[in-house]
């Protein structure tokens, strides 16, 4: 299944580099462009896409975040993916709480952007691994004094609590299959497990989860 990518940013040569990568890829294509909020509201609806690439930076009017407040608000079945220079914990918690599923800074490889596009069209988050520790840090720092005892308990399997840290951390299904000498299905089945034990929706709310019971360790 091909899915359909919309590129926003106000750069021309950006977005004609990113649409000559992921041209290559065979199950990701680019559906359509916006150089600006604007641009992208008013060509959303013509260009259907699953997948939303977002800049933080948009120029005049609008800028990345205040764009995917919009966005979702009119068609909040898709799915938005940062890609930013900016590594500020602030900005990628703005951007996160604004509904972006997915965050991957601009000097990343475009395995990560790839990556990211096909997790967040699953249904997934996800944390670039060089600001993940950043979100776990800022987390950890947001967490009332006392929240990390209370809730209900849920008894998880030792390799549930296994992949459960190693998720926190920022490693992804292959890797998390590696270091564990697991297949990448058996992760995403534990992962779906976790998910429905717990009660939570995507990494960010997992890693939160591991803070507050001790089991991320930074």
């Amino acid at each position: 299944m091909t899915i359909r990518v919309m590129l926003v940013d106000d750069h021309a040569v950006v977005r004609e580099g990113l649409r000559a990568l992921l041209s290559k890829e065979n199950d990701i294509e680019v559906a359509g462009e916006a150089g600006s909020a604007a641009e992208l509201m008013e060509q959303v609806d013509k260009v259907r896409p699953e997948v939303v690439v977002m800049d933080l930076q948009l120029g005049n009017g609008p800028n990345g975040i205040e764009a995917t407040k919009e966005l979702l608000q009119r068609r909040p079945e898709l799915k938005v993916v940062v890609l930013s220079m900016f590594d500020d914990r602030h900005l990628i918690f703005r951007a996160l709480s604004a509904g972006a599923k997915g965050y991957v800074l601009k000097r990343a490889g475009i395995e990560e952007l790839t990556q990211a596009i096909r997790l967040v069209a699953k249904g997934e988050a996800y944390l670039d691994p060089q600001i993940a520790r950043q979100v776990v840090e800022g987390l950890q720092e947001g967490l009332p004094q006392g929240e990390e005892n209370d809730g209900s308990e849920v008894e998880l399997t030792e390799r549930e609590m296994e992949v459960l840290r190693l998720v926190a951390e920022g490693l992804t299904n292959a890797e998390i299959a590696r270091r564990l000498f697991i297949s990448v299905k058996t992760v995403q089945a534990h992962r779906a497990n976790l998910m429905q034990k717990l009660g939570l929706h995507d990494r960010v709310e997992l890693v939160k989860y591991a803070i507050k019971k001790g089991i991320l360790k930074l």
